[in-house]
């Protein structure tokens, strides 16, 4: 078998969108299945777009979301260079060589144009959609090499793909019309082409084509890089746009699938962006995380908002009480925020809980025990333990009668982690509030 080459080709004329990290995963998925390469090669030969760190953000954001690159400007390679401006030799090159075979022509403004062959058929096996088949007659000669020298897509696209001895090619549905034009060029300078696989669209949750101007989806990854989602979280969430495994499970690690990515499994049907599957997978990624790991990774969004660290033994009891709620790690603010500003009112239910049980001396004593100790779990703790004796008051009517009294809530984490994050005072003064019942 041929060694298995694929490669992501992106402009550096923007960031690293949903949908691009989506072709570049697949190519390296099935790529790294069969031990093959993953060349990243960029496509800049539209100057007037490329923008400053283009590039290198690619690069870097390919390598965060857990994307090895065998092959890039960067990495190097036996197959460079890397970039289509340092190849224009090249590509004249083969120009020259399609226009004195009569297969391409030059215009007057130094444009030059393929010529397309009449009467051809052009038949590809799809590695997604199966067999798809064109004629040439509905194909126009087509502008290969710009007058300016560069390129277009088309054709510099087969030159480098046969240099640099790809084997496959994955990419969205939207390069299938172009498929035609490079399999033309292929047979023209006598290349044997590619397989080909055309990814379906990704849709928006109202089953609309994802697009850049759709402000109800992070579009870009640095996006949620930045918001707190999880490489490994990202990684799994792409990876099933379009894919499906063999196995009734939807939390994978990378190299389960790179065991399953043998192109068989590819999805006909429109992918969705569902925002809250992505949610749900993140929050998986982030509750198997240890609080230690956790708390270095939420330090940076409570410090950018202002919010005080008293010591690490604080963070890790913040990063502790709330890592069963995060979806992503910035949401910690608000979480944060709310659970300090909320206001304390216990609804019909908590009031019923409390008288049904008798639960005023237990409140009562509770706030004059804790009056004196130091302000943390342990000690919380110690108390609630030894009134739980001294009262005889214990399980439910314990443990849910001092969370109502002090949260206004029926159930949440440990209780001791998270009076311990409150002023003391707050606590003192809702349990003062709650005696009033009676």
């Amino acid at each position: 078998m041929q060694k298995v080459r694929v490669r992501y080709a992106p402009s550096p004329t923007g960031l690293l969108h949903i949908g691009n990290a989506r072709s570049a995963l697949f190519n390296y998925l099935y790529a790294k299945h069969y031990d093959g390469d993953f060349i990243v090669r960029i496509e800049d030969t539209d100057i007037n777009r490329n923008v400053e760190g283009g590039e290198q953000s690619q690069l870097e954001l390919l390598e965060w979301l857990g994307i090895d690159i065998d092959e890039s400007p960067i990495h190097g390679g036996a197959y460079g260079p890397y970039r289509q401006l340092e190849r224009l030799d090249l590509y004249t090159q083969y120009a020259t060589q399609l226009l004195s075979d009569g297969m391409a022509y030059k215009e007057e403004n130094g444009a030059i144009r393929f010529k397309v062959p009449k009467g051809k058929t052009y038949v590809f096996d799809d590695l997604v959609r199966g067999q798809l088949s064109f004629k040439s007659e509905d194909v126009e000669d087509w502008i290969m090499v710009k007058e300016n020298g560069i390129p277009t897509y088309n054709f510099a696209v087969v030159v480098d793909d046969h240099h640099m001895e790809i084997s496959h090619v994955f990419r969205g549905e939207e390069h299938i019309t172009n498929t035609p034009k490079q399999l033309m060029v292929y047979e023209a300078l006598g290349f044997d082409a590619p397989k080909f696989g055309h990814m379906t669209i990704i849709v928006n949750e109202q089953k609309k084509k994802l697009s850049k101007r759709d402000q109800n989806v992070m579009q870009f990854i640095s996006e949620y890089k930045a918001s707190g989602y999880l490489p490994e979280a990202m990684f799994n969430f792409i990876a099933l746009l379009g894919w499906s495994p063999p196995i009734d499970q939807e939390i994978l690690s990378k190299q389960q699938f790179i065991d399953y990515f043998d192109g068989t499994r590819f999805v006909k049907a429109p992918s969705m962006f569902d925002r809250d599957k992505l949610k749900f997978i993140n929050s998986k990624y982030i509750k198997s995380l240890s609080v230690e790991v956790l708390s270095h990774l939420i330090k940076p969004y409570l410090i950018a908002h202002h919010i005080e660290i008293k010591n690490d033994t604080w963070l890790q009891q913040l990063t502790s009480v709330f890592q069963e709620r995060l979806h992503f790690i910035e949401e910690i603010v608000t979480l944060y925020q709310n659970f300090l500003s909320q206001s304390f009112e216990l609804n019909e239910d908590m009031v019923s809980f409390l008288k049904e049980h008798q639960l005023q001396k237990l409140i009562d004593t509770f706030k004059s025990e804790i009056n004196s100790i130091d302000w943390s779990p342990e000690a919380i703790q110690q108390v609630m333990k030894d009134i739980s004796v001294s009262l005889g008051i214990k399980g439910k009517p314990l443990f849910m009668g001092l969370r109502i009294a002090t949260t206004a809530e029926l159930h949440g984490p440990s209780l001791p982690n998270m009076l311990a994050l409150l002023p003391k005072e707050t606590v003192i003064s809702r349990l003062h509030d709650t005696l009033k019942l009676w």
